[in-house]
């Protein structure tokens, strides 16, 4: 796997790659990330991935400075995996001015939800993500969905844009008790990572109910929200909204997704299942 720090070098490796497949990500590399990999060497003849922490994305009160990095068991793992190019820019390469031209999701798309929570994140995510597709110019680039509602904003961004990168999702791999892989289940103490998998399990309940037929989502989401406050969660939201567009169901046939994101002690946790 050859390594590049610097842009040229990415680009002139990638003029010799045939069709190309691009996996993002901000490193600290878990089984969900690997699983991306292996998926994209199936769809190109080159794999090219990137590690980079995105300081646009991150609010002035989370963790920026403390996001996990594991620069050396992240390159292990990609060159095991048979990733050929990885990008691992530092910050002077990726932004070396202020970034003033970014990109803003159009409304409705990124001020709810994940948007309401945290004011600029998918701004600061699209204007990373069109950056470093610029630079790997990918036929193809994979994210998988527990990131759901980032999905979906960088979906209609490539659409929007008519950019000539296919999006691909991918589904959430989760641990044997059904917590979506995540670079932040590390912060979980013993016990909260004992806790965690009921985020999942109430999603998954209300699912059940959806698809029996209940339609008062206002009070599954009332009913599932009281017991994760229950069990010492501090729930950000719990809804059931449309996938195409995330907004508030409005006909019986519609295809759902129940999105949630709360915390727990410390470590913000979020999840999807699509109904």
């Amino acid at each position: 796997m050859r390594i590049h720090t610097a842009i040229a070098s990415l680009r002139a490796a990638r003029a010799r790659a045939g069709r190309v497949a691009f996996v993002p990500t901000m490193g600290n590399l878990h089984d969900g990330h690997i699983a991306l990999m292996r998926e994209a060497a199936r769809r190109a003849d080159t794999v090219i991935a990137s590690i980079f922490v995105n300081r646009l994305q991150f609010g002035p009160a989370e963790d920026f400075d403390k996001y996990p990095r594991t620069p050396e068991a992240d390159r292990e793992k990609l060159e095991a995996v048979g990733v050929a190019h990885l990008f691992a820019p530092d910050e002077t390469v990726m932004y070396p001015q202020a970034q003033g031209c970014r990109v803003v999701p159009g409304p409705g798309q990124a001020d709810i939800l994940e948007g309401a929570c945290r004011p600029g994140h998918f701004c600061g995510v699209a204007t990373v993500v069109l950056k470093l597709f610029n630079i790997v110019a990918p036929d193809v680039a994979l994210f998988g969905k527990k990131d759901y509602q980032q999905l979906m904003v960088l979906t209609n961004m490539a659409r929007e844009l008519a950019l000539p990168t296919e999006i691909v999702a991918q589904d959430t791999l989760r641990a044997a008790d059904g917590l979506a892989l995540s670079s932040r289940n590390r912060y979980l103490s013993p016990a909260e990572r004992a806790e965690a998998p009921r985020l999942y399990r109430q999603i998954a309940l209300v699912a059940e109910a959806v698809r029996g037929g209940a339609r008062d989502y206002a009070a599954l989401e009332a009913a599932a929200l009281e017991t994760l406050q229950g069990h010492g969660w501090q729930p950000d939201y719990f809804t059931v909204r449309r996938r195409a567009d995330l907004q508030a169901p409005q006909r019986p046939d519609e295809a759902l997704v129940i999105l949630a994101a709360a915390r727990l002690g410390a470590t913000r946790l979020i999840d999807n299942l699509e109904v």
